[in-house]
């Protein structure tokens, strides 16, 4: 039984990779991170080294099994892993990359691709129908269609592709699989209404690659090997649980997956997962199979959210959120009429616009810090209700909203989301994301596991009526940014791409 042991939960995502290790109840016994930077070679690719990943995972392992109080690793019942996704990690025969993973919708470079290949299989709504999505910067084919063009002997040497939860199951096991939800953000390589692989369109886009076998998340794809266990301390044998992209695990982690339920994650980009009846389409959000079988998705994602927060804490020279926290607190609903676009490395969903640049409107010499840290909160806030109006008119239905990720913590950030979209939001227990997602998966392999129980809810963030008429009017105003401005965006950003060549 699992009521004498324990999980582990393995979560590789932008900016770090985070492990929990919890016991049957769905305490978090102990929490490991380790933080890492993207690498940038040019204007618009954004990439990591998959050996960071499973530098980090070993690490991470041997700390939580070192935790004070921790099970002996052969009463580990079982390892969940997933990561930040669609990523494009190419390798060899033998599971070794051939270069660095290219990552999700942050990365931009594929734009021609996706131009040319929705030309050529006939349009952006044979494309969606087939697949669920159209193609984006969010897709994977159209970043493999660019290493062909452009690393062809990268893509010579490239016999698998992996994403990061499935390689760290590769690295663990020896398996070699993808989780059909990964697959289906692989577009236009899947076929969402067969779940299946498509052929005519993968070996025409990635004809030297042999596609991994297909198993859903929470499936056992394998036990840990003798090498893995002699790197992470894990018992030779323990099972490896399936993963998927790290926004579904997250809403695993709080139980958002029932017909209706929207998963709001606060990170480093924000993510919208609505949970939908039956497939729903979208020319500018992404439809997907859901995380567990039987299950279908309407999905957004912005390009920044916690990322610009960040970079202005970087301008301020100091990471004291808290300190900022309540400085944009001070400033006040509106920040003073400061508004921000915060398109800083384009915008994904539903603006789907890689060249699209961040704006800040309305300054003035009497502006501070925290107006300028209202702003960005103000300014992701915008882009979620824009999402979720989105969602709306493309046939989703949201009756509950479940909050998670870091920026749930400290409330000024939920509160505004709450103000701005004039919609409640459930805060969970636990808000640790993806990773205790992953936990879960593990701890669901072994047997029964009620989300509720683990991860009941904590709170409740209600909107204040009262600020409704302040936010939709600049509500509005933001809407009205983004066209006033998109050609001198588009401007500044050729300059850049010329410059940084």
């Amino acid at each position: 039984m699992l009521s004498h042991s324990a999980v582990i939960g393995i979560d590789i995502g932008t900016s770090s990779s985070k492990g929990v290790l919890v016991t049957a109840d769905g305490v978090i016994q102990a929490t490991a991170t380790r933080a890492h930077d993207v690498l940038r070679p040019a204007p618009g690719q954004v990439e990591m080294d998959a050996g960071v990943w499973w530098d980090e995972a070993v690490g991470i392992v041997r700390e939580l099994l070192a935790n004070p109080g921790a099970p002996a690793a052969g009463a580990v019942r079982a390892v969940g892993v997933s990561g930040m996704g669609p990523c494009v990690l190419v390798a060899d025969e033998a599971g070794t990359p051939v270069r660095s993973a290219i990552l999700y919708g942050i990365d931009t470079r594929a734009t021609a691709q996706i131009a040319r290949l929705t030309e050529e299989l006939g349009g952006a709504e044979t494309i969606r129908d087939r697949c669920g999505s159209a193609l984006s910067t969010q897709a994977a084919g159209p970043k493999l269609a660019w290493l062909a063009e452009n690393e062809p002997d990268t893509m010579r040497r490239a016999r698998r592709l992996f994403q990061p939860n499935s390689w760290l199951g590769w690295k663990l096991t020896g398996a070699y699989y993808c989780d059909h939800h990964s697959a289906s953000q692989c577009v236009p390589l899947y076929d969402a209404r067969t779940q299946r692989w498509y052929a005519p369109w993968a070996d025409r886009i990635a004809p030297g690659i042999d596609l991994p076998p297909l198993v859903w998340p929470g499936e056992v794809v394998g036990t840990v090997t003798g090498a893995a266990a002699a790197e992470t301390g894990l018992a030779a044998g323990t099972p490896v649980v399936a993963g998927t992209i790290d926004a579904w695990s997250e809403a695993l982690s709080v139980g958002a997956h029932e017909v209706g339920d929207l998963m709001l994650m606060y990170g480093t980009t924000m993510f919208l997962i609505n949970t939908v009846a039956a497939p729903v389409t979208s020319p500018t959000l992404w439809g997907t199979v859901g995380a567990l079988p039987g299950t279908r998705n309407l999905a957004g994602g912005m390009a920044t959210s916690g990322a610009v927060t960040t970079w202005l804490a970087d301008l301020f020279g100091s990471r004291d959120y808290a300190h900022l926290l309540r400085m944009a607190e001070e400033s006040g609903p509106g920040a003073r009429g400061v508004l921000m676009l915060p398109y800083f490395a384009g915008e994904r969903t539903p603006v789907a616009d890689p060249h699209a640049r961040g704006v800040i409107a309305g300054l003035t010499l009497s502006h501070t810090r925290g107006d300028l840290y209202r702003a960005a909160l103000e300014a992701t806030a915008f882009g979620v209700r824009h999402n979720v109006e989105t969602m709306a008119a493309a046939g989703g239905e949201i009756t509950r909203i479940v909050a998670v990720g870091g920026g749930t913590q400290g409330g000024l950030w939920t509160q505004i989301v709450s103000d701005v979209t004039g919609l409640p939001q459930v805060i969970p227990s636990k808000t640790v994301g993806a990773s205790y997602g992953a936990a879960y998966l593990a701890a669901s392999s072994v047997e029964p596991v009620d989300i509720a129980v683990w991860n009941p809810p904590a709170a409740i963030c209600e909107p204040r009526a009262e600020l409704r008429p302040v936010y939709d009017e600049l509500y509005r105003l933001y809407r009205s940014l983004y066209p006033a401005t998109v050609d001198i965006a588009h401007a500044l950003t050729a300059y850049q791409e010329e410059v940084g060549k």
